[in-house]
Protein backbone atom coordinates (compact mmCIF):
# COMPACT_ATOMS: atom_id res chain seq x y z
CA UNK A 1 0.00 0.00 0.00
CA UNK A 2 1.52 3.27 -1.12
CA UNK A 3 2.26 5.71 1.65
CA UNK A 4 2.58 3.08 4.38
CA UNK A 5 5.68 1.20 5.49
CA UNK A 6 5.22 -2.32 6.81
CA UNK A 7 1.64 -2.31 8.13
CA UNK A 8 1.38 -3.81 11.60
CA UNK A 9 -0.21 -7.22 11.16
CA UNK A 10 -2.94 -8.51 13.46
CA UNK A 11 -1.97 -12.16 13.97
CA UNK A 12 -4.11 -14.97 15.28
CA UNK A 13 -7.50 -16.34 14.42
CA UNK A 14 -10.50 -14.19 13.73
CA UNK A 15 -12.63 -13.42 16.77
CA UNK A 16 -15.91 -11.59 17.00
CA UNK A 17 -14.73 -9.18 19.68
CA UNK A 18 -11.07 -8.22 19.33
CA UNK A 19 -9.32 -6.09 21.93
CA UNK A 20 -6.05 -4.37 21.09
CA UNK A 21 -3.73 -5.39 23.90
CA UNK A 22 -0.16 -4.99 22.69
CA UNK A 23 1.61 -1.68 22.10
CA UNK A 24 3.82 -2.14 19.05
CA UNK A 25 6.39 0.63 18.94
CA UNK A 26 6.27 3.86 20.92
CA UNK A 27 6.19 7.60 20.20
CA UNK A 28 9.51 8.95 18.98
CA UNK A 29 10.93 11.24 21.69
CA UNK A 30 11.46 14.86 20.68
CA UNK A 31 15.02 16.09 21.08
CA UNK A 32 16.51 12.60 21.36
CA UNK A 33 17.97 10.21 18.75
CA UNK A 34 15.71 7.45 17.42
CA UNK A 35 15.73 4.03 19.03
CA UNK A 36 14.43 0.66 17.91
CA UNK A 37 10.65 0.60 18.25
CA UNK A 38 10.08 4.35 17.84
CA UNK A 39 7.29 5.37 15.45
CA UNK A 40 8.02 8.28 13.12
CA UNK A 41 6.70 9.94 9.97
CA UNK A 42 8.71 10.88 6.90
CA UNK A 43 7.31 13.69 4.72
CA UNK A 44 8.64 14.36 1.25
CA UNK A 45 8.80 17.66 -0.61
CA UNK A 46 5.60 16.73 -2.48
CA UNK A 47 3.64 16.25 0.76
CA UNK A 48 3.50 12.46 0.62
CA UNK A 49 3.92 10.89 4.05
CA UNK A 50 5.11 7.50 5.26
CA UNK A 51 4.71 6.22 8.82
CA UNK A 52 7.20 3.61 10.01
CA UNK A 53 8.51 1.75 12.99
CA UNK A 54 12.26 2.02 13.53
CA UNK A 55 13.51 -1.56 13.19
CA UNK A 56 16.60 -3.34 11.94
CA UNK A 57 15.52 -4.90 8.64
CA UNK A 58 15.59 -4.08 4.95
CA UNK A 59 12.41 -2.69 3.40
CA UNK A 60 11.61 -1.81 -0.19
CA UNK A 61 9.31 1.19 0.04
CA UNK A 62 7.49 2.53 -2.97
CA UNK A 63 8.28 6.22 -3.33
CA UNK A 64 11.39 6.07 -1.15
CA UNK A 65 13.47 3.05 -2.19
CA UNK A 66 15.20 0.29 -0.27
CA UNK A 67 15.94 1.29 3.32
CA UNK A 68 16.76 -0.09 6.73
CA UNK A 69 14.81 2.21 9.11
CA UNK A 70 17.16 1.66 12.03
CA UNK A 71 20.29 2.46 10.06
CA UNK A 72 18.62 5.33 8.22
CA UNK A 73 17.37 7.02 11.39
CA UNK A 74 20.17 6.24 13.84
CA UNK A 75 21.12 9.44 15.67
CA UNK A 76 18.35 11.34 13.85
CA UNK A 77 15.96 13.51 15.89
CA UNK A 78 12.40 14.71 15.27
CA UNK A 79 12.48 17.86 13.13
CA UNK A 80 15.64 17.00 11.21
CA UNK A 81 15.93 16.31 7.47
CA UNK A 82 17.36 13.10 6.02
CA UNK A 83 18.38 12.15 2.49
CA UNK A 84 17.65 8.92 0.64
CA UNK A 85 19.38 9.03 -2.72
CA UNK A 86 18.30 12.29 -4.34
CA UNK A 87 15.25 12.70 -2.12
CA UNK A 88 14.96 14.64 1.11
CA UNK A 89 12.47 13.90 3.90
CA UNK A 90 11.45 15.75 7.04
CA UNK A 91 11.35 13.50 10.12
CA UNK A 92 8.16 14.30 12.02
CA UNK A 93 6.24 13.17 15.06
CA UNK A 94 3.25 11.24 13.66
CA UNK A 95 0.17 13.15 14.73
CA UNK A 96 -3.35 12.65 13.42
CA UNK A 97 -2.61 14.29 10.06
CA UNK A 98 0.45 12.11 9.45
CA UNK A 99 -1.25 8.89 10.55
CA UNK A 100 -4.22 9.63 8.27
CA UNK A 101 -2.04 10.52 5.29
CA UNK A 102 0.03 7.37 5.70
CA UNK A 103 -2.80 4.97 6.55
CA UNK A 104 -3.68 1.79 4.70
CA UNK A 105 -7.00 1.99 2.89
CA UNK A 106 -9.50 -0.56 1.74
CA UNK A 107 -12.93 0.98 2.39
CA UNK A 108 -13.67 4.61 1.52
CA UNK A 109 -12.98 6.81 4.55
CA UNK A 110 -14.84 9.72 6.11
CA UNK A 111 -12.79 12.78 5.13
CA UNK A 112 -11.22 15.13 7.69
CA UNK A 113 -13.72 17.83 6.67
CA UNK A 114 -16.60 15.72 7.91
CA UNK A 115 -14.77 13.81 10.65
CA UNK A 116 -13.70 16.97 12.47
CA UNK A 117 -17.23 18.37 12.30
CA UNK A 118 -18.63 15.11 13.67
CA UNK A 119 -16.25 15.12 16.66
CA UNK A 120 -17.19 18.73 17.47
CA UNK A 121 -20.93 18.27 16.99
CA UNK A 122 -20.96 15.23 19.28
CA UNK A 123 -19.24 17.29 22.01
CA UNK A 124 -16.52 14.68 22.37
CA UNK A 125 -13.51 15.19 24.60
CA UNK A 126 -11.12 13.34 26.90
CA UNK A 127 -12.87 10.46 28.62
CA UNK A 128 -15.86 10.21 26.26
CA UNK A 129 -17.29 6.77 25.47
CA UNK A 130 -18.27 6.12 21.85
CA UNK A 131 -19.81 3.35 19.75
CA UNK A 132 -18.92 3.40 16.05
CA UNK A 133 -20.90 1.33 13.52
CA UNK A 134 -18.81 0.88 10.38
CA UNK A 135 -15.08 0.86 11.20
CA UNK A 136 -13.91 0.44 7.60
CA UNK A 137 -10.31 1.60 7.23
CA UNK A 138 -10.59 3.54 10.53
CA UNK A 139 -10.56 7.06 9.08
CA UNK A 140 -13.28 8.18 11.51
CA UNK A 141 -12.01 6.00 14.35
CA UNK A 142 -8.64 7.77 14.25
CA UNK A 143 -10.36 11.12 14.85
CA UNK A 144 -12.45 9.63 17.64
CA UNK A 145 -9.44 8.02 19.32
CA UNK A 146 -7.43 11.24 19.19
CA UNK A 147 -10.30 13.24 20.70
CA UNK A 148 -11.26 10.97 23.61
CA UNK A 149 -7.73 9.94 24.64
CA UNK A 150 -6.60 7.41 27.23
CA UNK A 151 -9.55 8.02 29.53
CA UNK A 152 -12.08 7.25 26.82
CA UNK A 153 -13.54 4.07 25.37
CA UNK A 154 -14.16 3.32 21.69
CA UNK A 155 -16.23 0.33 20.54
CA UNK A 156 -15.98 -0.08 16.75
CA UNK A 157 -18.23 -2.52 14.91
CA UNK A 158 -17.38 -3.91 11.46
CA UNK A 159 -19.06 -6.83 9.72
CA UNK A 160 -16.46 -7.33 6.97
CA UNK A 161 -13.29 -9.09 8.23
CA UNK A 162 -11.12 -7.67 5.44
CA UNK A 163 -12.09 -4.13 6.46
CA UNK A 164 -11.73 -4.87 10.17
CA UNK A 165 -8.17 -6.11 9.58
CA UNK A 166 -7.09 -2.93 7.78
CA UNK A 167 -8.85 -0.72 10.30
CA UNK A 168 -7.16 -2.49 13.19
CA UNK A 169 -3.72 -2.15 11.56
CA UNK A 170 -4.22 1.62 11.25
CA UNK A 171 -5.42 1.92 14.83
CA UNK A 172 -2.54 -0.17 16.18
CA UNK A 173 -0.11 2.12 14.42
CA UNK A 174 -1.79 5.16 15.95
CA UNK A 175 -1.73 3.56 19.39
CA UNK A 176 1.99 2.96 19.04
CA UNK A 177 2.61 6.54 17.88
CA UNK A 178 0.51 8.47 20.41
CA UNK A 179 1.02 8.92 24.13
CA UNK A 180 -2.74 8.89 24.77
CA UNK A 181 -5.06 6.25 23.29
CA UNK A 182 -8.51 5.02 24.39
CA UNK A 183 -9.65 1.62 25.56
CA UNK A 184 -10.39 0.18 22.11
CA UNK A 185 -12.51 -2.84 21.22
CA UNK A 186 -13.24 -4.01 17.66
CA UNK A 187 -16.31 -6.18 17.23
CA UNK A 188 -16.59 -8.17 14.01
CA UNK A 189 -20.36 -8.41 13.69
CA UNK A 190 -23.44 -6.92 12.08
CA UNK A 191 -24.23 -3.64 13.84
CA UNK A 192 -27.91 -4.61 13.70
CA UNK A 193 -27.31 -7.86 15.55
CA UNK A 194 -24.58 -7.44 18.15
CA UNK A 195 -26.49 -6.88 21.38
CA UNK A 196 -24.68 -9.74 23.13
CA UNK A 197 -21.27 -8.25 22.31
CA UNK A 198 -22.31 -4.74 23.40
CA UNK A 199 -23.84 -6.04 26.61
CA UNK A 200 -20.27 -6.72 27.81
CA UNK A 201 -19.84 -2.97 28.28
CA UNK A 202 -21.53 -0.47 30.54
CA UNK A 203 -24.45 1.36 28.94
CA UNK A 204 -24.88 5.12 28.76
CA UNK A 205 -22.46 5.94 25.95
CA UNK A 206 -21.78 9.58 25.19
CA UNK A 207 -22.04 9.18 21.44
CA UNK A 208 -22.81 6.86 18.55
CA UNK A 209 -21.36 7.30 15.04
CA UNK A 210 -23.02 5.38 12.19
CA UNK A 211 -21.53 4.89 8.71
CA UNK A 212 -23.28 1.89 7.18
CA UNK A 213 -25.32 1.45 3.95
CA UNK A 214 -28.71 1.24 5.71
CA UNK A 215 -28.39 3.36 8.86
CA UNK A 216 -32.16 3.34 9.51
CA UNK A 217 -31.85 -0.30 10.59
CA UNK A 218 -28.89 0.45 12.89
CA UNK A 219 -30.24 3.57 14.60
CA UNK A 220 -32.96 1.79 16.67
CA UNK A 221 -30.43 -0.79 17.91
CA UNK A 222 -27.80 1.72 19.05
CA UNK A 223 -29.96 4.66 20.15
CA UNK A 224 -30.84 2.72 23.32
CA UNK A 225 -27.14 2.70 24.28
CA UNK A 226 -27.00 6.50 24.57
CA UNK A 227 -27.06 8.26 27.92
CA UNK A 228 -29.53 11.09 28.41
CA UNK A 229 -27.97 14.01 26.55
CA UNK A 230 -25.85 11.68 24.43
CA UNK A 231 -25.69 12.28 20.70
CA UNK A 232 -25.82 10.25 17.51
CA UNK A 233 -24.17 11.11 14.18
CA UNK A 234 -25.10 9.51 10.90
CA UNK A 235 -23.02 9.70 7.70
CA UNK A 236 -25.25 9.41 4.62
CA UNK A 237 -23.71 9.59 1.12
CA UNK A 238 -27.11 10.09 -0.60
CA UNK A 239 -30.25 12.02 0.32
CA UNK A 240 -32.52 8.95 0.46
CA UNK A 241 -30.32 7.60 3.27
CA UNK A 242 -30.61 10.93 5.06
CA UNK A 243 -34.40 10.90 4.82
CA UNK A 244 -34.76 7.37 6.17
CA UNK A 245 -32.17 7.97 8.91
CA UNK A 246 -34.10 11.06 10.00
CA UNK A 247 -37.31 9.04 10.21
CA UNK A 248 -35.53 6.33 12.22
CA UNK A 249 -34.27 8.92 14.70
CA UNK A 250 -37.79 10.28 15.17
CA UNK A 251 -39.18 6.77 15.69
CA UNK A 252 -36.39 5.98 18.19
CA UNK A 253 -37.21 8.99 20.34
CA UNK A 254 -34.17 11.06 19.32
CA UNK A 255 -34.35 14.77 18.54
CA UNK A 256 -32.63 15.75 15.30
CA UNK A 257 -30.48 18.83 15.95
CA UNK A 258 -28.94 19.38 12.52
CA UNK A 259 -28.82 17.80 9.09
CA UNK A 260 -26.94 19.03 6.05
CA UNK A 261 -23.70 18.90 4.11
CA UNK A 262 -20.31 20.61 4.21
CA UNK A 263 -18.88 21.92 0.96
CA UNK A 264 -15.11 21.87 0.45
CA UNK A 265 -13.57 24.55 -1.81
CA UNK A 266 -9.79 24.62 -2.00
CA UNK A 267 -7.81 27.69 -3.10
CA UNK A 268 -4.40 27.81 -4.80
CA UNK A 269 -1.71 30.39 -5.51
CA UNK A 270 -1.85 31.85 -9.01
CA UNK A 271 1.28 31.66 -11.17
CA UNK A 272 1.38 35.44 -11.57
CA UNK A 273 0.67 36.21 -7.94
CA UNK A 274 -2.38 36.24 -5.71
CA UNK A 275 -4.69 33.37 -4.88
CA UNK A 276 -7.68 31.88 -6.67
CA UNK A 277 -10.14 28.98 -6.29
CA UNK A 278 -8.59 25.68 -7.31
CA UNK A 279 -9.60 23.83 -10.45
CA UNK A 280 -11.31 21.03 -8.52
CA UNK A 281 -15.08 21.46 -8.15
CA UNK A 282 -16.62 22.24 -4.78
CA UNK A 283 -16.94 18.79 -3.27
CA UNK A 284 -19.94 17.06 -1.74
CA UNK A 285 -18.91 13.99 0.24
CA UNK A 286 -22.01 13.08 2.24
CA UNK A 287 -24.97 14.34 4.22
CA UNK A 288 -24.58 14.46 7.99
CA UNK A 289 -27.28 14.10 10.60
CA UNK A 290 -27.00 14.76 14.33
CA UNK A 291 -29.58 13.79 16.94
CA UNK A 292 -29.67 13.95 20.74
CA UNK A 293 -31.28 11.72 23.35
CA UNK A 294 -33.50 13.98 25.49
CA UNK A 295 -36.06 13.26 28.20
CA UNK A 296 -39.69 13.95 27.33
CA UNK A 297 -40.36 17.70 27.49
CA UNK A 298 -44.12 17.64 26.95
Amino acid sequence: MEGVIDPLRAGGARVRAREILNRIGRPAPAGEPMETGDVVALRGADGRTWVLVVEDRELKVRGIGRINPQRLLAEVEIGQVIEVGQKRFAVLEPGLAEIRTGMSRRAQIITPKDAGFIVNSLSLGPGSRVIEAGLGSAGMALHLARAIGSGGQLISIENRPEHAKVGQENLERAKAAWDSFPDLHIIEADANNCSAELDQFDSDFDAVVIDVPEPWHTIPNLATRLRTGGRLACYCPVSTQLEQAWEACDESGLTVEWAGELIDRAWTRASKGGVRPGNNPMGHTAFLLFAVNLPALD
